[in-house]
């Protein structure tokens, strides 16, 4: 699978919604003391360092698959405590570590599930395992990248978009709930997991084609990045459709996102 391309500036342009839910699930963790913590996704790098300042004596790694992201988040760098590699999630050899952090981005990958016992026991006694995704089946947005991409001008060139794992595509590889905790209850950790859906309030004109843009719309986006105008097209013609199903009020423009949470700890 080709992964997506990333800007590290358009994806903080909400870096405040973004880091919500990753402080409700570092909220969680109960490793008092960590000496080796890795975030699996890191992104640009910000929330990554926030677990080194929570973590002032942990050795802290940040993995992300986009060089660019991996160029952003090396500002964040400490010497001796926070450090960042370019590298794949699926390819990520677990060691014996503290804690495992991922958040907003096991959605990208493959059958994730199936990395889950290797992490579990890759965890010393007392650590932590905790992600959070999208949950977004059902999501309206999601459903008008689809039905956009389906359209007969659309249809040909974005085929392989649509259905590439991603967490708003026809081939999202997000679990159920239920999945995650049987799997990491079976690999004899302790589970905390649930669901929780942000109200997130976005402001500036068409806010929410811009977060997608920065997100679940990459694939798409990518898929015609060698033609400009088809690019914009697509563009107008997405946006035109969330500004209907999302319509902006005097005080902004609301945008319901559900997301899936688990921390999982062993003895």
């Amino acid at each position: 699978m080709v992964s997506p391309s990333w800007d590290p500036d358009r994806y903080q342009r909400f870096a405040d919604e973004r880091a919500r839910p990753f402080h409700d699930l570092i909220g969680r963790i109960q490793t008092p003391d960590p000496a080796s913590v890795v975030d699996l996704g890191c992104g640009p790098g910000p929330t990554t360092a926030l677990l080194s300042d929570r973590w002032p004596e942990a050795d802290v790694l940040g993995i992300d698959s986009s060089v660019d992201m991996i160029g952003a988040a090396a500002t964040h760098a400490r010497s001796g405590r926070l450090r960042f590699a370019v590298g794949s999630i699926a390819d990520w050899d677990p060691q014996p570590v503290d804690v495992i952090v991922s958040n907003a981005a096991l959605q990208w990958v493959p059958d994730h599930v199936s990395l889950l016992p290797a992490w579990a026991e890759a965890l010393k006694p007392g650590g932590a395992l905790a992600f959070q995704v999208p949950r977004s089946a059902g999501m309206r947005a999601g459903q008008i990248f689809q039905a956009v991409a389906a359209g007969s001008r659309w249809k040909d060139l974005l085929a392989a978009a649509a259905t590439a794992p991603g967490p708003r595509s026809a081939g999202s590889p997000v679990r159920p709930v239920a999945e995650y905790v049987d799997v990491l209850a079976s690999a004899g950790l302790r589970v905390d997991a649930w669901e929780s859906t942000y109200y997130h309030l976005l402001q500036g004109p068409d806010p929410v084609l811009e977060w997608f843009t920065g997100t679940g719309l990459r694939p798409y986006l990518d898929a015609l990045r060698d033609d400009p105008a088809a690019l914009a097209d697509f563009r107008a013609e997405v946006g035109e459709r969330l500004r209907a199903e999302y319509p902006p009020h005097p005080y902004g423009t609301i945008l319901p996102f559900p997301r899936i949470f688990v921390v999982a700890h062993r003895a």
